[in-house]
């Protein structure tokens, strides 16, 4: 039986999350730590606070954030699990294609983003946000079971399409809408990995 992992992004891979350091970094703590919280914990959907990020960060050329996105610490157990399965894992995030890739590159994975098209200068247009079940009907085509992980409301819909879902508190308390329909419950990077070892 051929298995797959599909990942969230931020608080999963990443050990801290990635807009409030671009926050702190552009001085846009006060009004992204706000969206940030309201997002996490569902009380504004992910695709409206996602256009009013987009919105306050388009400005900043591509290049800084992807700078700042390098600096940004990942779980060592979960970028080694990720590196040595890099055929059947995979990242499912709402952050754009544009600002992530330095992460996706060193982790030599696929990834499902949110889309924007950047032009010489650096300017963005064409936004497509992601939702996160869109990966798992990608994936089921090659993989006989699906596994995800994750832990905040924006991860709700790949949860209910995957077979397995495994909510993962190494950043944040998974939100309990993810609990009640997960399979699993993990909060260390090392007993993850091992749990998904024997998937």
């Amino acid at each position: 039986m051929s298995v797959c992992f599909i990942f969230d992004l931020d608080g999963t891979i990443t050990t801290e999350e990635i807009l409030p350091i671009l926050a702190t970094e552009l001085s846009l703590e006060e009004e992204l730590h706000l969206l940030t919280k309201l997002t996490l914990t569902g009380a504004i959907p992910f695709e409206s606070s996602f256009r009013l990020r987009y919105a306050l960060l388009k400005a900043i050329h591509p290049d800084v954030i992807r700078d700042l996105v390098l600096k940004i610490p990942l779980n060592p157990d979960i970028e080694n699990f990720i590196k040595s399965n890099k055929d059947r894992c995979f990242i499912a995030t709402g952050n754009l294609n544009v600002w992530v890739r330095p992460i996706i590159d060193k982790l030599g994975c696929q990834a499902f983003t949110s889309i924007a098209q950047e032009d010489s200068s650096g300017q963005l247009s064409n936004l497509e946000i992601l939702r996160k079940n869109t990966a798992v009907f990608k994936v089921r085509k090659h993989f006989d079971t699906v596994v995800v992980i994750g832990e905040s409301v924006n991860d709700l819909p790949m949860f209910e399409a995957a077979d397995i879902g495994v909510a993962f508190g190494g950043v944040h308390q998974p939100v309990h809408e993810i609990i009640q329909i997960s399979t699993y419950v993990c909060y260390e990077g090392s007993s993850l990995c091992r749990l998904l070892n024997t998937l």
